[in-house]
């Protein structure tokens, strides 16, 4: 009899991967993730399949890019018929839940889980949709903008710590009620946050935290407009910069809040291990982020970029399979979908055919792989496909519109020098891009884009028309079988209600 363990996923918004080169930097007050780290397997330069929340997210639960399960913006449907970890776990036998955000557009709002404790805080529609054919477009009511900077500093309460502290109440709730054992099978619980995500402000509490921090402005300072390379420019002038005068002041308060909203994560993610270990149950757990934030750094913000600050996420996981410590193997979040099933004994060989990630356990085995990592971009502040390849120390990007990028992220991890014009670097350009254009015809892949974008703009206007059914997930409270009811026998009610059981 194969035994399945309990799995537990941590997942956070936007979190800048450079800040984790072992686990939390020395500097981040986060004891919970670093005591985490100390017992995981710990990927310092794992990538999102795409820069950006719902294609990043889909990627992470399918173990498909974004070219191949059609989620390529925030306003892409993720359709029913894409198996997710979800739907793996689940068909073996696991009790699936998720508590918290995953950025499903489209009316499944559910994809694999058995049950979802809160609603999302994103809308399930297409009124999100990037329009390539109005390159230039600046869609107001709902693209970033600088605001989240200037407007950055201290608050109680926000839309997003109310979300958090839901999202985090229903996840220890959760786990108190698998610690009962009224169902034996085992589970898997996907709790999944907001935060560090803009707008930047944090608790007063966690922002103190940092008032002597030595790291509230970024390495490499803004760069003129004009020097930038096109795709940058296209993320500046979506995130109308024009508009917007920002000081010193407002970018070591931005880098404040969002290290302090690393300490309230991690003050939550506290409180859900500490459930877990009191109601005496194991997990494998797994610590992941969406995709990063440039945090200001060459005078970015926010993700849209395949630059490290945006593109790369923090990774842990602690298994007994696999060995603490430290792997620099490039891997990508496309590769967790795999990676539980292959953890849970659970077979993906009916859709790996289909499927891009691969499993991560052997590296943590002490094994190796020399596959090219591969991240995609095709939403918003693009006007057409980018690509981009991680392998070994080297990072490739490519767009039918831009010059060729080349970097080393070894001598150069600020990727500050493009060598794809380098004589010397010639041969390693001509074999990336052979790897490239194996993997992806651009051409096929915009056409692709463009029609999604399309068709989504005819329903999203229509369906605006007359009565408006919402896709947004509803959370289902059955509040007659809660507490105390007169269907139920108090004696029994009582004692299966409490861990441990009373005599």
């Amino acid at each position: 009899m194969v035994t399945r363990p309990n799995i537990l996923i941590l997942m956070v918004d936007q979190l800048n991967g450079t800040l984790f080169p072992d686990g939390p930097a020395d500097w981040l007050h986060a004891p919970n993730l670093k005591k985490l780290a100390a017992r995981s397997t710990r990927f310092q330069n794992a990538y999102t399949a795409s820069p950006l929340c719902a294609p990043g997210r889909a990627a992470f639960m399918s173990g498909q890019l974004p070219s191949q399960n059609g989620v390529y913006d925030n306003a892409a449907e993720f359709v029913s018929s894409i198996p997710t970890y979800a739907h793996h776990l689940r068909r073996a036998g696991y009790q699936t839940c998720l508590s918290g955000k995953m950025h499903f557009v489209g009316p499944d709002q559910m994809h694999g889980f058995e049950e979802r404790l809160t609603t999302d805080i994103y809308p399930a529609d297409f009124g999100w949709t990037p329009d390539y054919r109005k390159p230039g477009e600046r869609i107001e009511w709902w693209y970033h903008n600088m605001g989240s900077v200037t407007g950055a500093g201290v608050a109680e309460i926000t839309n997003q710590l109310e979300y958090d502290d839901e999202v985090a109440y229903n996840a220890c709730r959760k786990l108190y009620d698998y610690g009962r054992g009224a169902d034996e099978r085992p589970w898997c619980m996907t709790v999944s946050f907001t935060h560090p995500h803009d707008p930047y402000v944090a608790r007063k509490k966690y922002w103190d935290l940092y008032e002597d921090c030595d790291h509230l402005m970024p390495d490499v300072a803004p760069i003129p407009y004009e020097d930038h390379d096109a795709h940058s420019k296209r993320i500046f002038d979506a995130n109308d910069w024009r508009s917007y005068e920002l000081t010193d002041e407002m970018v070591q308060r931005s880098r404040r809040a969002y290290f302090a909203n690393i300490s309230y994560l991690d003050d939550k993610i506290g409180d859900i291990l500490e459930v877990l270990d009191s109601t005496r149950q194991e997990a494998v757990i797994l610590f992941v982020s969406d995709h990063g934030d440039m945090l200001g750094e060459r005078g970015l913000w926010f993700k849209m970029s395949f630059f490290e600050g945006s593109a790369r996420v923090p990774m842990m996981i602690a298994a007994p399979e696999m060995q603490a410590g430290l792997i620099k193997t490039p891997v990508s979040n496309i590769d967790v979908c795999p990676t539980l099933c292959d953890l849970a004994g659970v077979s993906m060989d009916d859709v790996m055919p289909w499927t891009t990630g691969e499993s991560l356990v052997h590296l943590g085995q002490g094994g190796t792989r020399d596959t090219p990592v591969a991240i995609e971009y095709a939403a918003e502040a693009s006007y057409a496909p980018m690509v981009s390849l991680r392998y070994d120390k080297w990072k490739y990007n490519r767009c039918l519109l831009d010059p060729d990028q080349l970097f080393d992220l070894e001598a150069d991890p600020h990727e500050l020098t493009n060598l794809a014009m380098s004589e010397d670097h010639s041969g390693t350009l001509a074999s990336l891009q052979a790897k490239s254009m194996a993997r992806w015809d651009l051409e096929r892949f915009d056409q692709d884009v463009r029609q999604s974008q399309a068709k989504r703009w005819v329903v999203y206007e229509a369906l605006r028309q007359g009565g408006y059914y919402p896709w947004d997930y509803q959370p289902l409270q059955k509040a007659s079988e809660r507490y105390m009811r007169n269907h139920m026998d108090l004696n029994i009610l009582e004692n299966s209600k409490r861990f441990p059981r009373g005599e």
